[in-house]
């Protein structure tokens, strides 16, 4: 659904925003455990740091719902003319990988947290309904799963933050600005 105006609507700038300080914060604390911390039987500090890193990310799979709901029945800004159809088409890409791989590492995350026999909290307020067993066998690719997504997530980023201040530095085109706001 395309518009003519060069600006999302507010709502979904603040999603948008919102949803950004909570990747990148869950991103930062799971690559910080999963890191630097050693492992500890008893949880202790790094159980408390993976529990901070589920307890926000587990938001996403909300903010998500929202986010997919209003982009698909509110108009967005038509990308600039100045852009080739090739260039189009690596944007729209993008967006779609960003999409899945946001469903996804919350849904690794908590597969992971469950067939390791932990729950998935939210927000320090409860957990999500436990949906399988602790499971080894399911543990030992879930897990993988989730690293591997979360750094596709972190180059996926990346390059979303860099496209976007080419457009504002280089290009000098609105893209940037039409999530920022009017």
């Amino acid at each position: 659904m395309a518009n003519s105006s060069v600006y999302y609507t507010r709502t979904a700038q603040i999603l948008h925003w919102v949803m950004a300080f909570i990747f990148l914060t869950a991103w930062l604390i799971g690559f910080y455990s999963g890191n630097f911390l050693t492992y500890e039987i008893n949880g202790g500090f790094k159980g408390d740091i993976i529990t901070l890193h589920k307890n926000i990310a587990t938001i996403l799979i909300f903010l998500l719902v929202m986010r997919i709901l209003w982009r698909y029945t509110h108009p967005v800004p038509e990308l600039p003319a100045s852009m080739s159809p090739m260039m189009k088409k690596a944007a729209h890409a993008g967006h779609l990988g960003l999409y899945l791989v946001l469903i996804a590492l919350p849904v690794t995350g908590c597969l992971f947290s469950w067939s390791a026999g932990h729950p998935a909290p939210v927000l320090y307020l409860f957990n999500l309904p436990t949906l399988i067993q602790p499971n080894q066998e399911v543990l030992a690719v879930v897990k993988s799963l989730h690293i591997y997504l979360s750094w596709g997530a972190g180059l996926l980023v990346a390059g979303h933050i860099l496209a976007a201040l080419k457009h504002h530095f280089i290009d000098k085109d609105h893209i940037l600005k039409s999530m920022i706001g009017h």
